[in-house]
């Protein structure tokens, strides 16, 4: 893990068009493990969770302008909203689609048996859903809706009958005490 102390709002900020440099490494690697699993727990083979953390990546570096800073480990939840964004559109087109890792000329993957076995390994790593399923009841249900089903601020407030700013609050809290339980376990 890198000792880069920015947090993601500064990483993604000094992110220069046309140029990924150290900025967007240093978020990549912060968020790569987890996005593989994320994937990982819902595609049939690490080769294709693989290519889809690339293209998330991908897009999220082509879109990082877009992203508005927010308090709460918003760049995660950004981050995860464009990881189902993508999941969701291979679904309906029955394929990966790969146009912005060749908008910003990434090679293809070529992935070796260790490192798909790696990459079953994330996907089986109970760690983020045991800190998801330690969570409170309020937050562990707003990181549900935010993130895993994309639903946005406004539908999530109606669903969970609060306010806007509570649904947004309550996420912002459930994914700083998640960051905080995983950072704690990988020590």
């Amino acid at each position: 893990m890198s000792a880069d102390t920015r947090t993601d709002d500064q990483l993604l900020a000094d992110v220069r068009p046309g140029h990924a440099g150290s900025a967007f490494a240093v978020f990549y690697e912060r968020h790569e493990r987890a996005v593989l699993a994320y994937f990982r727990r819902r595609v049939p083979t690490a080769e294709t969770a693989a290519d889809l953390t690339a293209e998330t990546f991908a897009q999220a570096l082509i879109n990082r302008a877009r992203y508005t800073p927010q308090p709460g480990g918003a760049a995660a939840a950004w981050l995860f909203g464009i990881a189902a964004h993508v999941l969701a559109h291979s679904v309906r087109r029955r394929r990966i689609e790969d146009r912005a890792r060749q908008r910003i000329s990434l090679p293809e993957l070529a992935l070796d048996d260790a490192q798909l076995a790696q990459i079953d390994e994330i996907g089986e790593d109970s760690g983020v859903v045991a800190a998801l399923d330690g969570l409170a009841p309020d937050q562990r249900e707003a990181l549900r809706a935010r993130i895993l089903e994309d639903r946005s601020y406004p539908d999530m407030a109606a669903r969970l009958n609060v306010s806007e700013a509570s649904a947004r609050k309550r996420v912002s809290r459930g994914l700083a005490t998640l960051r905080r339980r995983l950072e704690g376990t990988s020590r």
